[in-house]
This record gives C-alpha cells, sequence and structure tokens, in this order.
C-alpha cells in the first residue's frame, strides 16, 4: 500500500478550511464620497461712483447779449451738447411795482450765449413771464427758449415720440460735451462745475436757483419745488372800565404761502466732498440775489440793444465779440460764504481815537472824558461869577388865592372893591372875623357854621 496518498478526509477538512477562510475576509470599503460646501452668497451695494479730482474750471470768453423775447411759444430747438455752467448776476432793485426779472440764463443762438438779465414790463396787461425749457431726450437738449404767454395759456412740453432735426451750429464753434444726468428737465449746472452736468428741475424753474449753491463734480444734485405755509392769529381784547365800553377784536389769520425750491445734493456730488441741502426763492430775482460760492460774474453786454429771438430756418444774427468772465473762485457753503464776499471794512480804531470828531456817533453812544467835564464846569463858574446878577424867574406855577382887597405897594390907600365879575373868585373872608357881635346890626344874619363830620 503507497503511503503517499492523502486520504480524502483530508481534502475535504482542507476544502472547508479554505471555505471558513474565504468567508472572514471583510469586503473593500466604499470609494470616499466628497461634499463641496459652498458659501452663501453675499450681496454688495454698489460703491459710488469714483470723485473726480476739482480743479478750478477755465474761464472762457462768453457772448453776453440782451434778447428780445417773443411773445408766443417759440418751436423747440435741439441741440447736441449741454448749456455751461451757470453764471452769477445780481439784479439791481426794480424800478417800478410791475416789473419782471427776464434774462439770467443760457440761450441758443448758433451757439450757447448768455441771455443777461433785465427789468422789463409785459407787453400787454395780463401777461406773464415763462422760464426757459431744458429737457434731456435722447443724449440731447431740447431747448424753448424764455417768452411772454399771454392771459390764460400754458406752457406745452415737446411731445414725446417727436423727432427734432439738431440745430446749426455756427462757423469756429467748437462743440462741448454731451448732456451727463438722467433723463427729463433740467437746469444748468451751478457756476464753476464740471462741463457737461445737469440738474434735474420741476417744469418751469429760473435756472437762477442754482447760483447760490455749490459746484458739483458728479451727478446727484436735485431741485424739488416745495410749499411753505405761514399763518399767523393775532388776537386783541380791550376793556375801558370808565366808560363800561369793551372792544374786543376777533382772531385774524393771515396765511402767506411761500414757494421755494429745495435745492440738494449728496457729498459724493459736491467739489467740496460735504452734502448740501438749502430752500431758495421760486422767484428769480430773489434767487439770483443770494450770496454765490463760486463767484463767475457774467459780463455786461456791450450793446443795451436787444437782439432778437432765435428761430430756426431764420438768418442768423451778428453776434458781438466775446467778453471774459470775472471770476473769484471760493469753493465752500452758502453757511460759510467767502470773506471777500460778505466782510465789511472796519474803521481804523485808532485813527478814530486820536480825532474823535472825525468819526461821528450817536449822542447815545458818545463818551465825553473827565477832563473835559471838569474844564466846562469851571468854565460856567467863572462866567456866572462875571455875569450880573439877575432877578429870580417868576415861578410858572399858580399863585395861592390871595385877598384882593388888600393894600398893593404903590397903590391907594383906600382897599380897591374886586370887579363884580370876580367876586367869587375872591378868597372867602375869615370867619371868626365876619361873625357878628351880639349887638351888631339886626340885618346882618350870621352864616351857619358847617360842622366836620
Amino acid at each position: 500500500m503507497n503511503k503517499n496518498i492523502v486520504p480524502q478526509s483530508t481534502y475535504v477538512a482542507a476544502l472547508c478550511l479554505l471555505t471558513l477562510v474565504a468567508g472572514c475576509v471583510a469586503p473593500p470599503p466604499p470609494p470616499p464620497r466628497y461634499v463641496v460646501v459652498r458659501p452663501a452668497p453675499v450681496y454688495m451695494s454698489p460703491l459710488p461712483p469714483a470723485a473726480v479730482a476739482y480743479s478750478s474750471p477755465v474761464v472762457t470768453p462768453v457772448i453776453s447779449v440782451y434778447i428780445d423775447p417773443p411773445m408766443v411759444q417759440p418751436e423747440p430747438i435741439a441741440v447736441s451738447w449741454a448749456p455751461p455752467a451757470m453764471l452769477v448776476e445780481v439784479p439791481p432793485l426794480s424800478p417800478f411795482p410791475t416789473a419782471v426779472w427776464t434774462g439770467g440764463y443760457w440761450d441758443w443762438h448758433d451757439r450757447w450765449v448768455w441771455s443777461a438779465g433785465r427789468w422789463m414790463a409785459p407787453p400787454q396787461f395780463g401777461y406773464g413771464w415763462v422760464q426757459p425749457y431744458y429737457e434731456h431726450r435722447d443724449n440731447a437738449v431740447l431747448f424753448v427758449s424764455g417768452y411772454w404767454s399771454a392771459p390764460g395759456l400754458r406752457f406745452v412740453p415737446p411731445p414725446l415720440g417727436m423727432s427734432f432735426a439738431f440745430a446749426a451750429i455756427g462757423v469756429g464753434v467748437v462743440a462741448g460735451l454731451a448732456p451727463i444726468g438722467p433723463q427729463g428737465v433740467f437746469v444748468p449746472p451751478p457756476p464753476g462745475s464740471r462741463p457737461g452736468l445737469i440738474v434735474p428741475a420741476p417744469i418751469g424753474t429760473p435756472p437762477a436757483v442754482v447760483t447760490s449753491a455749490p459746484p458739483v463734480t458728479n451727478v446727484g444734485m436735485r431741485i424739488q419745488n416745495t410749499t411753505i405755509s405761514n399763518s399767523s392769529n393775532v388776537t386783541n381784547n380791550v376793556t375801558n372800565n370808565v366808560t363800561n365800553k369793551v372792544t374786543n377784536t376777533t382772531n385774524i389769520t393771515n396765511v402767506a404761502n411761500t414757494r421755494n425750491f429745495m435745492v440738494t445734493a449728496p457729498a459724493a456730488a459736491t467739489a467740496s466732498g460735504k452734502p448740501f441741502e438749502a430752500a431758495v426763492p421760486a422767484a428769480a430775482h430773489l434767487a439770483a440775489a443770494l450770496p454765490p460760492v463760486m463767484r463767475l460774474e457774467a459780463p455786461v453786454p456791450a450793446s443795451a440793444k436787444p437782439v432778437a429771438a432765435f428761430m430756426a430756418g431764420r438768418a442768423p444774427v451778428a453776434l458781438p465779440a466775446a467778453q471774459m468772465v470775472r471770476s473769484a473762485p471760493a469753493i465752500g457753503t452758502p453757511s460759510a460764504p467767502s470773506a471777500a464776499s460778505m466782510q465789511r471794512p472796519e474803521p481804523d480804531r485808532r485813527q478814530a481815537a486820536a480825532s474823535p470828531a472825525a468819526s461821528p456817533e450817536t449822542p447815545r453812544m458818545s463818551r465825553v472824558s473827565d477832563d473835559r467835564i471838569e474844564a466846562a464846569k469851571q468854565a460856567n463858574v467863572q462866567q456866572a461869577a462875571q455875569q450880573p446878577p439877575q432877578q429870580p424867574a417868576p415861578s410858572l406855577s399858580r399863585p395861592a388865592p390871595a385877598n384882593k382887597g388888600a393894600l398893593q405897594p404903590g397903590a391907594a390907600s383906600h382897599p380897591q372893591r374886586p370887579p363884580e365879575r370876580f367876586a367869587e373868585r375872591a378868597a372867602p373872608p375869615n370867619r371868626q372875623a365876619a361873625r357878628p357881635s351880639p349887638g351888631g346890626h339886626p340885618a346882618v344874619r350870621p352864616k351857619p357854621e358847617r360842622r366836620k363830620e
């Protein structure tokens, strides 16, 4: 029998062992799973526009003329660039109550020219002045010049969707920048502002409203129409106890509605970097009279003869030569105007002290030194010693009643009888002396003596 033969039971045992070992082996791990965690979205507000470094504006020559305004609403004109910044023009006093301040804005005559302000009388009774109209539409400016409006007529803005041809430009004129700002009605920016900027405003806003505002370098200044109501109640009650007369005045309410324009600008829009807000009168002459921040004075027209208003299709009028603008830049706010424009020259106090007579003062505020007072007293004493003694001045008081029957110095020895008409005013006789003695005349009766209660 062969000893190398393995029994069958051994194969079965080995097979069972392999089966057990194979069942104890762990399965391979699953592939790793990667989870991507995304951060929550962060919403950031848009950054304001970058501030432009402000520099003093370049003062260019300006054509200044008086324009004869039309008596009807003119046709709108389309211009490819925005009007320049406003100029300062302080109106004089009104020559008569019905005068209207016209002009003081940028008009179109083959280029932007300055329509100088002046006081004018309405051409006919009831006519009113209509302010110029500026509108930013389709990257252009629709302009309507100021004019006289008949009673009962209102301004009609250019309708939407209507096409306009651009106005012709004069020979040698260089176009400026297109309007920078939102679409809609606007007025030119304050004096010294960045070229091309516009200021949104309601229809009928006088352009002079912005002359007292600080210059702007970015978009953001706006004008809103406001109305301020001022009311006051007055009640007067007067009682007279002597005549028992009572006078009562009922309440009197005076209501005055003042129309103003509110000019606002954020800090990012102004050249000074400070926010601005001010209420400006709606009247053009009052708004133009406010102290400006940037003083760029409009030149006075070389000729007092007005030129005709611009009309499309008409031959251009001859314009005078351009004039230089007097500038006095003073960047700030109206609350702190320039010292040169607001400060008044003070008198020299040292010179006034050396010569007090040279600076007249009111008697209540004048002061006299002690030396002058003593000198005046001594002069009065010396003058009184040199003059002869004078009789005392008669007293202005009423003299006490005296007996007119007494003897007067230098008169007759017998007493004078007072006239009949002065008998009642004569002093009453002494009651003790007038009382008759027991043996007196029987016809004379003594007066009864009054007793004091």
